[in-house]
């Protein structure tokens, strides 16, 4: 190696790496790493690719359950039994940073990178989520993330040909400079049809399959590992490129050539290109690579050999295959017209060796550069912020109660937290592969069909994150209930969850105090719901110098099983004259809530009421009540309160509800607080006695809130106007300001 490209402690802070880090590497390597040797452990390194700030507290995650095939960190995705020899691979990421600066591609890419996780197991993806969060929405800024960040979201989904089928949209003036892209998705496997990201047997070639290398997307792990700044916009090569029927060659040959048997392992190119899948299949099957740079396919002439290892180009994978079965795997990418080419072969050296014109230019060991390995893991200091305190002296005295609630309702159907966000969904396809059961049966969670048996997945995303900023354990707990509560509403079985947790800068004390916070509150919601965590991503660093960190939003995806589709649940309200039942407790509480936040402008109080045990014995009542079926309807209480689910549950059929406030409750905190555990159903008017039967067997609470009307909404003696009035404003928020 040419001892000119030989680094110094200067260049290693320049890729990111501390100092010590710098040290550290010359001791692994006995020597000065030249520059390529330092680019691949930057990235490597990163915290992207190595959770060196996060893995102390991650590996407190409870990772068993029954139906787990494979677990947090074991493959690229996780993997849950559905049973009948049928597995479900899910898995989110986030894509913040890419789309804060290049918002149409960022998105984009990383639908496509989230797909390639869950194929390169062997899943064909069967449904894709998204959790999205914007600052001001009458900032140009804004509007112009959203419309980019959507449209990516949908022409890469659309034209991959996986539906879309549910998410969440959230807008604070916290994520202005800093939103938050989260992308989620699901496939479906038969037993024994799965190959893992492993390298092994000496001889054994490596090919790099799909699109060609380019300079798009080099250190984008690095750069996805450092806050915004105004100069972030020159680092738009870190920006991949997409190209999504690319990508839908990609998985048909992906599938088809695993179905040969000549496959010893498979992993995508995303974060850190091919060092990353080089050194994490290597080290997990213990063996090395030799590999000649000269091989693999580029876009540009002349690209240097960190750029080639280092590139974050789109419909890529790497496969180990059997020595001898060469020809085989051949012609399947050649059948679809895709780069299929060796580029080196597997040792048993335990290092990766890279060649670029004859001459090695790089030579490092797989276990030192990945996680559980020789990649560092830091113990980082917390500190509880001064406004944890001051949220805690709120109290609901101190607000005073308006007069003229209908104001209230008309303020929150009006704001884009709460109104339809048809303007988004109507860009993305849900109906594509004709397997989405609740496309047009409104569910508190997405159902999808599982082709050829009676089982469907039952997904979601939830997490508020105001309340995780008022109280990181509480806030998360919730987050891991509504999930819970939404696929129980929807009829189906809370199985596990995937995260996306995204918080600021870690070594700031206090940011680092909101997510050990988290971790402890998805440690005990996840083990009380016996949904294990099956793995998902950490993004740091979503803070500016000039608005300082994001609310901490740590995102849940939980997949949900229902083993017969006839017990699918409704949301929506069907027939006047039905009865509507309050099942949970109503309570005096406006903590954290929309109409604290937006109506009363007042920012600083605890999370909403919430009790783990309560949560969790409603859900089993709403099972049992579903098992029963004696439900028309089901539709948990959450953003807005209970007048807005109220509201959800009568707009699909232009029905209305005429409801009896508690007088014991504040009529603000009974319409439009937030207080969790409570789900509204709507039943016919002969099944009460065998509801209230149930119910008295049960230690949940529950009142009879009133009927299905025709259209008018009712409280109490007020009139607070027509389902047409609420729905038309409601329907055309986000269109008004957006346009169409």
């Amino acid at each position: 190696m040419e001892p000119q490209n030989l680094t110094t402690v200067q260049t290693a802070k320049d890729l990111g790496l501390l100092p010590e880090e710098f040290e550290r590497i010359k001791e692994i390597l006995g020597r000065t790493p030249n520059f390529t040797e330092l680019s691949i452990f930057s990235v490597m390194w990163s915290e992207h690719c190595s959770y060196k700030n996060s893995i102390t507290w991650l590996k407190k995650l409870p990772k068993d359950g029954p139906r787990m095939l494979a677990k947090a960190g074991e493959e690229n995705a996780g993997l849950v039994d559905l049973g009948d020899g049928i597995g479900c691979a899910f898995k989110i990421e986030s894509h913040n940073h890419p789309s804060a600066l290049e918002p149409y591609q960022g998105a984009a890419t990383g639908v496509g990178g989230i797909n390639r996780d869950i194929f390169t197991m062997g899943a064909r993806p069967i449904a894709q989520l998204n959790s999205l969060r914007f600052g001001d929405l009458k900032n140009d800024r804004t509007k112009w993330l959203i419309k980019g960040v959507v449209k990516g979201i949908g022409d890469y989904g659309n034209a991959f040909g996986i539906p879309t089928v549910g998410g969440e949209l959230f807008f604070d003036e916290c994520f202005q400079v800093n939103p938050l892209v989260n992308a989620f998705s699901a496939g479906i496997v038969k037993a024994g049809e799965t190959v893992s990201a492993t390298s092994y047997g000496v001889g054994n070639p490596v090919y790099i399959v799909g699109s060609s290398t380019g300079k798009d997307g080099i250190h984008g792990a690095a750069f996805a590992s450092k806050n915004i700044t105004e100069d972030s916009v020159n680092d738009l090569p870190a920006v991949q490129v997409g190209d999504p029927f690319q990508e839908k060659l990609l998985l048909e040959a992906s599938l088809e050539v695993i179905k040969t048997g000549a496959v010893i392992g498979m992993q995508d190119m995303g974060a850190a290109g091919i060092i990353c899948s080089n050194s994490e299949m290597s080290a997990k099957g213990e063996h090395g690579m030799i590999i000649d740079l000269d091989k693999v396919p580029t876009r540009q002439e002349n690209m240097q050999p960190f750029e080639i290892l280092l590139s974050e180009s789109q419909e890529r994978m790497l496969i180990v295959v059997e020595k001898g079965r060469e020809k085989e795997v051949q012609a399947v990418f050649d059948k679809w017209d895709l780069n299929c080419v060796q580029i080196g072969e597997v040792t048993d050296t335990k290092r990766l060796v890279y060649y670029r014109h004859g001459e090695m230019v790089a030579d490092v060991p797989a276990d030192d550069l990945v996680l559980g390995g020789g990649a560092p893991v830091y113990q980082r200091e917390y500190r509880e912020p001064a406004y944890f305190a001051e949220n805690k002296k709120f109290k609901i005295e101190q607000v005073a109660e308006p007069e003229d609630l209908k104001a209230v309702a008309d303020h929150l159907i009006s704001h884009p937290n709460i109104a339809s966000k048809r303007w988004v969904t109507d860009q993305y396809d849900s109906m594509v592969g004709t397997s989405t059961v609740t496309t047009n049966q409104p569910s508190d969670a997405a159902v999808v069909a599982v082709k050829g048996t009676d089982k469907a997945i039952v997904l979601t995303l939830d997490c508020n994150s105001r309340y995780v900023y008022a109280d990181p354990e509480i806030g998360c707990e919730i987050a891991v209930a509504e999930a819970a509560r939404n696929i129980t509403c929807a009829g189906g079985e809370p199985v596990a969850i995937t995260n996306c947790l995204n918080f600021g800068n870690p070594y700031v004390p206090e940011v680092y105090w909101q997510f050990v916070g988290a971790i402890k509150g998805m440690t005990l919601a996840c083990e009380k719901f016996q949904t294990p965590v099956t793995g998902g991503n950490v993004s740091f660093y979503n803070q500016s110098s000039d608005e300082g960190p994001v609310f901490p939003t740590p995102t849940i995806g939980m997949l949900g099983v229902m083993d017969d589709l006839s017990t699918l649940t409704r949301s929506d309200f069907r027939n006047e004259g039905d009865l509507i039942y309050l099942i949970g407790e109503s309570k005096n509480d406006i903590a954290s809530s929309q109409y604290l936040a937006s109506f009363h402008k007042i920012s600083a109080s605890p999370a909403p009421y919430f009790d783990l045990e309560k949560e969790y014995a409603l859900h089993q009542v709403i099972k049992q009540l579903i098992k029963e079926k004696l439900l028309v309807s089901a539709h948990d209480v959450s953003d807005g309160g209970l007048y807005i689910a109220l509201l959800e549950s009568a707009m699909p059929n232009e029905l209305g509800f005429a409801i009896e406030s508690d007088a014991e409750i504040r009529k603000d905190a009974f319409l439009f607080g937030e207080a969790q555990g409570r789900v509204v159903v709507s039943i016919k008017p002969e099944n009460q006695e065998a509801l209230v039967e149930l119910m008295a067997t049960s230690e949940t609470e529950f009142s009879f809130l009133g009927t299905v009307t025709s259209g008018s909404l009712q409280v109490d003696d007020t009139d607070f106007g027509s389902i047409k009035e609420a729905s038309s404003v409601y329907d055309n928020v986000l269109h008004d300001i957006l346009g169409d």
